[in-house]
């Protein structure tokens, strides 16, 4: 009936916006010190609450949705979390959330954090470059996404940072993935999957990179349960270059 359905609908989302956004990664593998140098923890006042990525000596790029933590700080030139100098490592940050986001099924999920101070960039820390313009990614490109978060639904955070393997998808079959959710993808998106759908990421990856050809073109932004068959959503990143830049120019939100 017209009404089971409609009830099934709003269960699903209600348990897509508990599981699904906050996206360790899922058959990652741990990553050497001295690569992912942009790799950013970005942290509240108990710790570990999202990923992020390092673009310039004083900006973070991360998810919109992480903004609900109350972020107050990123960790920038380590990849283990037990192992922070708070003195060299911690950079305070505001948070310039773009301006359309609403939660993360209606897209925009993408975050600036400006540190105050600049980092000094050194064999601990190196940013990422970002695309210049819009692109048009090509499907089954080999990319990589990378995180500190659980390593499987209901685990707990990894120390140490992890990367996964991940193959870009069309929007096309990504959309017809979710259809049976009833779940329309936002615009501005990119959909990735390990093989078999199975490596990706999981809480705590939130607001990490979606690295393909040595660029950041996806911001980690949800997914359904972490060990799940349908595709992981990134936002992506070339199509807010020029808010980003604005920002940067203006240097405030």
């Amino acid at each position: 009936t017209m009404t089971a359905q409609v009830i099934m609908l709003l269960y699903l989302l209600t348990f897509l916006t508990q599981k699904v956004h906050g996206a360790v990664i899922i058959n990652g593998k741990n990553v050497p010190d001295g690569l992912m140098l942009y790799m950013v923890s970005v942290q509240n006042n108990k710790g570990h609450v999202c990923g992020g990525f390092l673009i310039r000596e004083d900006y973070v790029i991360t998810a919109a949705h992480c903004d609900k933590h109350n972020p107050t700080s990123v960790i920038i030139g380590t990849h283990n979390l037990k192992n922070i100098d708070d003195s060299t490592m911690r950079y305070s940050v505001t948070r310039c959330r773009h301006p359309d986001y609403v939660k993360v099924e209606s897209g925009d999920d993408i975050m600036l954090l400006k540190l105050v101070g600049k980092v000094q960039f050194n064999n601990r820390v190196r940013p990422i470059p970002i695309p210049r313009t819009e692109v048009k990614l090509k499907d089954k490109a080999k990319c990589r996404v990378a995180g500190w978060g659980f390593t499987k639904t209901g685990g707990k955070i990894s120390n140490g940072l992890k990367v996964a393997d991940v193959s870009l998808m069309s929007l096309k079959e990504c959309k017809n993935k979710w259809k049976f959710l009833k779940h329309s993808l936002p615009n501005n998106i990119t959909c990735a999957a390990g093989p078999k759908l199975k490596a990706g990421f999981c809480k705590g990856d939130s607001g990490g990179p979606l690295i393909c050809g040595g660029k950041a073109v996806g911001i980690v932004s949800f997914n359904m349960e972490c060990d799940t068959y349908v595709p992981n959503v990134y936002t992506d990143v070339s199509k807010y270059v020029s808010w980003i830049n604005g920002i940067v120019k203006q240097n405030h939100c």
